[in-house]
């Protein structure tokens, strides 16, 4: 295990307390965290689908992936949040296949919205979504500092 992964809690400039949940002797995950302590003011967002203010879906997944990122940051900073207070995401995706093929552009568009701050989440393959056209629905957990 990197010494990257295995710290301990720590202050950051804004106040924020976070530890990184690490089992000993465990591989280390890439582009996520295996688990976060956190403790604060909770800021949950509902399923963030990717359109934009016009109910317009780009196409693709990566540039659904990138406009559902904004909008669940929009929501987020409703509460004062931002990328480095997000502890826990959920990701659901109508075609695990697609989300494979395009994870480069997704990264890409992960550090474009959220960053270098990798909070634990799940990608779970569902049959279709509430809208139609979503490719992919995102839900957020948040921690402010108190």
């Amino acid at each position: 295990m990197t010494e990257s992964l295995r710290r301990q809690p720590r202050e950051r400039r804004n106040g924020l307390i976070h530890q990184i949940l690490q089992p000993e002797g465990w591989p280390d995950p890439r582009g996520y965290v295996n688990g976060v302590a956190a403790k604060g003011r909770m800021v949950f967002t509902g399923g963030m689908v990717g359109w934009d203010t016009d109910g317009v879906f780009p196409d693709g997944i990566a540039a659904q992936v990138e406009q559902t990122l904004k909008n669940a940051l929009a929501v987020l900073g409703e509460a004062g949040a931002g990328p480095e207070h997000i502890v826990r995401m959920t990701w659901y995706v109508t075609d695990v296949a697609a989300y494979s093929a395009a994870r480069k552009e997704i990264g890409a568009a992960w550090l474009a919205a959220i960053g270098r701050h990798y909070p634990p989440m799940a990608v779970v393959e569902v049959v279709r979504l509430v809208e139609p056209d979503a490719m992919v629905e995102i839900e957020t957990t948040a921690v402010l500092p108190e």
